[in-house]
């Protein structure tokens, strides 16, 4: 039997009303170190996610609830999407790279080097409904064997980058972060939304017709315990991002409007079940999720 607890869902403004759903979240596993990068598959109902420090995936299914293996090791995988054919891209913090599952099993490293020089270690990625990968670069993974593998940083920052879908090409597109953490399009993919999470902010970015990135204005900016990480969004273009022990929900003219309070660290989030309203979070320690009265934004695998 699923374990639950009371939900603690704020409504801070009008907008926001009716939005909560459940009067509890479940919590669907707990015996993780550190979750991270859930996914969910559609096809087969079931949702993936990472435990970083255990080095290992997990794999939740939602008909029967069973937890199990899903990739040890893993190569201290952090976050994780899919990409328009269904397929799972990780950011494998351990190995450095960006890589890809095809359907048969093996695994293809999009990218491990920019201009040479080895990633730091890559955090979460998105993938644009041209085929393009955009992924972020925080060194958590290299700055002790906790998280990755204790190594020197070979890049002079931490940045957000592009890979093209046809030549492969890598490139830097957002070279003035702290620490980028979790990313997320609008919902016509006019707008990039990057987490900053020693900055304790929200930032959002033109995307231009050619790739490139315009502006970086602060969307939406926490208090002293908000360190932003991972984010999502909803059908009607309101962005939910993680912070802390809370999941906020933002409007895109950038006011919170409601906020959901968890019970330890979370660091992650996404939109799934067969009608994609219910979410999951991944936290310290446990696997969450909340059937709203929302519903996520249509996946890049599903067409715009």
């Amino acid at each position: 039997m699923t374990d639950t607890i009371p939900t603690q869902f704020e409504v801070l403004d009008e907008r926001a009303a009716g939005i909560g759903g459940d009067h509890r979240v479940e919590v669907l596993y707990t015996g993780t170190r550190w979750g991270e990068g859930p996914v969910y598959f559609a096809a087969g109902r079931f949702l993936v996610w990472s435990d970083i420090p255990n080095d290992r995936m997990l794999r939740w299914d939602e008909m029967t609830g069973a937890v199990g293996p899903f990739r040890v090791p893993s190569g201290y995988v952090n976050g994780n999407t899919l990409d328009r054919e269904g397929r799972l891209v990780s950011c494998e913090q351990g190995g450095r790279r960006v890589t890809r599952t095809e359907p048969d099993g093996t695994v293809t490293v999009i990218a491990d080097r920019w201009a040479g020089k080895r990633f730091n270690s890559p955090n979460d990625v998105v993938v644009r409904s041209d085929g393009s990968i955009w992924f972020t670069d925080p060194p958590y993974g290299i700055l002790s064997n906790y998280e990755g593998v204790a190594a020197e940083q070979e890049i002079d920052g931490c940045h957000v980058y592009r890979a093209d879908p046809v030549t492969g090409e890598v490139r830097i597109v957002a070279d003035d972060f702290n620490r980028p953490n979790g990313l997320a399009f609008s919902l016509d993919e006019s707008l990039l939304y990057v987490a900053d999470t020693p900055e304790r902010h929200l930032r959002v970015f033109e995307v231009r017709e050619d790739g490139t990135l315009g502006g970086g204005k602060v969307f939406a900016a926490g208090g002293e315990r908000d360190g932003f990480d991972g984010l999502r969004l909803d059908d009607t273009g309101r962005i939910w991002v993680v912070a802390d022990r809370a999941v906020h929900c933002y409007d895109p003219d950038g006011t919170m409007i409601a906020r959901l309070l968890l019970p330890e660290p979370a660091a992650n989030l996404v939109f799934g079940g067969l009608k994609r309203n219910r979410l999951f979070i991944t936290a310290a320690g446990s696997l969450y999720s909340l059937m709203g009265n929302v519903t996520g934004a249509r996946p890049v695998w599903a067409g715009r």
